[in-house]
């Protein structure tokens, strides 16, 4: 018989403590709209699919630097609006992610703010350790928090929602 594949997984937090769930959310849903938020990405739109639905595919990519263009196709398998969550696959990608699947869920915290949370479960990915990937993860979020976060004061002109 053969070993099952180890699985890596994670799950990494952002707070925005003056920015409510239903600001971040609108930022999060828009699936093709990853490029505005997510760091080094100069690029996401849609390949294939309905917007906001299951099923939706997009395509993500980097301006090529000296390593060039890093790429992945990704499909989205759930959306909860009420819930304020999705989860998607990585399809294929030049990156080495391997049967890659996350959730990412935005949670409202005592004193009006919220919390967005991003789990994660892959197989390994050559060249790196679980925890090299937990740290990008975490990362990657904690920028995206500080850009949303921006972003929605700069938009509304205050603080507060």
């Amino acid at each position: 018989m053969e070993e099952p594949e180890p699985r890596w997984e994670g799950k990494a937090t952002a707070e925005l403590k003056t920015t409510a769930p239903d600001q971040v959310w609108p930022l999060l849903e828009d699936f093709c709209g990853i490029h505005k938020w997510f760091p080094d990405l100069d690029t996401s739109y849609q390949v294939e699919g309905e917007k906001g639905k299951p099923g939706l595919t997009r395509y993500c990519a980097n301006n090529p630097g000296e390593s060039g263009v890093k790429w992945a196709k990704e499909k989205l398998l759930t959306i909860d609006p009420i819930q304020r969550c999705f989860s998607y696959e990585v399809l294929d990608n030049n990156i080495g992610f391997n049967s890659y699947v996350a959730t990412i869920k935005v949670l409202p915290v005592d004193g009006g703010g919220c919390r967005i949370e991003w789990s994660f479960a892959s197989g390994p990915i050559e060249g790196w350790r679980s925890d090299d990937l937990g740290s990008f993860i975490d990362s990657c979020l904690q920028f995206m928090a500080k850009k949303m976060e921006a972003a929605i004061k700069n938009e509304d002109g205050s603080s507060c929602g």
